[in-house]
């Protein structure tokens, strides 16, 4: 039987046996956290600390600002110590409380429910929301907000996304291996949240001992399937894993509720089952610390807040060679130029590629028109015209070649012989127009 897939995508290595074998080791408490009050798609949090405070672990440090945002909460116990403008991955600037750490994990009242799968749904969505839950592949978007369609789009299917297509990323792998009840409990309370009976699971076949152990766990739940996916690269994209498991093509421009579809990746999915059955806040991530430049590559629990700094110290430093740290993965991570920058709730890994590895921006050439870029586009766009548009600074034309239909996977500059930093030319048009 064929696997579940889509039309286009590539197959670059996936070089996962790095740390694939890697099990998820809490990474040491660090001195101090700097923990950013806007880490999600929307408002940023509005700080609810002041300078001097002594904080609690699970304290909300950043309370929620309108119905697109997320609270934020303390990874560690400790006194604030300063709040400020520091810089993210992305290299924006944005406002972080900085705590020092006192050693104690001292947490703030936690609320458990041991009936947890007894909550209404608007009770999950409460808790869900209090939780500050994002969703942790990527894209940071509040969870609570997904969670709450407008009723003329009802959803009917839930997917959780165990594809982790990104090379090198293992962190949602060794979840899948090591806490794959859990994730099939935060399944359904999804469900339940929205009052759905149909639950997917996408998982690439080159793994097939999650996918054996999540569908282990999924044993006698109803409704639930797990399915094994080519291995291709964007299958973790949201409109491809729709597609390739729902054959429901997303409208341009439109949302996976557009065709009655929530997607949730598998973390998302273990932290809301935390948040319901331990009243357990978003303050720490599974981080994949890897790639040629690192000593010892590791899949970390990480306290959110923690310097990038400290996770290369915690995984033996770097190899002579390392070029280049990257937040996230090679094809839609954001190169850093400094470590002391904080893991996020969408920091899925840290990668420290080898100077072999690295593709030098000034070095690529003029297009071609070889059309390699346009035969595996996942969204069948023309990225040599855009980013050809974008380069000479024709930017409102690439609105007329769906310039906004782009979701920056990076396939089209993985496959040009001219080495064009494609990706890089459509993000310019983009900040220089309006959708």
């Amino acid at each position: 039987m064929s696997l579940a897939t889509f039309k286009g995508g590539i197959h670059p290595p996936d070089r996962k046996e790095l740390s694939a074998g890697s099990k998820i080791t809490p990474a040491a408490p660090p001195d101090r956290v700097v923990i950013p009050l806007s880490q999600h798609t929307g408002a940023p949090a509005k700080a609810a600390v002041s300078i001097g405070d002594e904080v609690k672990k699970g304290q909300v440090i950043g309370a929620q600002e309108g119905f697109v945002s997320a609270a934020v909460h303390s990874s560690v116990s400790g006194k604030v110590v300063g709040i400020g403008d520091f810089p993210l991955a992305i290299g924006r600037m944005t406002t972080c409380v900085v705590i020092e750490n006192n050693r104690q994990e001292t947490w703030a009242e936690l609320k458990e429910d041991p009936d947890y799968m007894s909550l209404s749904p608007e009770a999950i969505k409460e808790k869900v929301k209090a939780a500050g839950i994002v969703g942790m592949g990527g894209a940071a978007f509040p969870t609570s907000v997904k969670l709450s369609p407008p009723k003329e789009k009802p959803i009917n299917t839930v997917i959780l996304n165990g594809a982790e297509c990104e090379p090198y990323l293992t962190s949602d792998y060794r979840m899948m291996l090591e806490r794959p009840d859990e994730i099939i409990e935060g399944l359904k309370l999804l469900m339940k949240s929205l009052g759905v009976s149909r639950g997917f699971i996408g998982i690439e076949n080159n793994k097939p001992d999650a996918v054996a152990k999540m569908k282990e766990a999924a044993k006698g739940a109803s409704g639930i399937e797990v399915f094994a996916l080519e291995v291709k690269y964007p299958q973790g994209a949201e409109k491809m894993l729709i597609k390739a498991l729902t054959g429901r093509e997303v409208p341009p421009r439109g949302l996976p509720m557009d065709v009655g579809v929530l997607v949730q990746n598998v973390g998302t999915a273990l932290a809301v089952y935390e948040a319901c059955r331990y009243g357990r806040p978003l303050i720490e991530r599974v981080v994949s610390v890897t790639g040629e430049g690192i000593k010892e590559p590791k899949n970390l629990m990480v306290k959110i807040g923690t310097l990038v700094s400290h996770l290369i110290d915690e995984c033996g430093g770097f190899k002579n060679g390392s070029s280049k740290v990257v937040s996230g993965g090679p094809m839609m991570g954001f190169a850093i130029y400094s470590l002391d920058v904080p893991v996020t709730k969408g920091t899925s890994g840290i990668l420290v590629m080898s100077e072999s590895e690295v593709v030098h921006a000034e070095d690529y050439e003029p297009c071609i028109r070889c059309g390699r870029c346009i035969d595996i586009c996942p969204m069948g766009l023309m990225p040599s015209m855009l980013s050809v548009l974008s380069e000479v600074g024709h930017y409102e034309e690439c609105k007329e070649y769906n310039l906004w239909d782009c979701f920056e996977c990076g396939s089209c500059a993985y496959v040009c012989p001219s080495k064009r930093p494609i990706v890089q030319f459509i993000r310019l048009a983009k900040s220089m127009t309006k959708p």
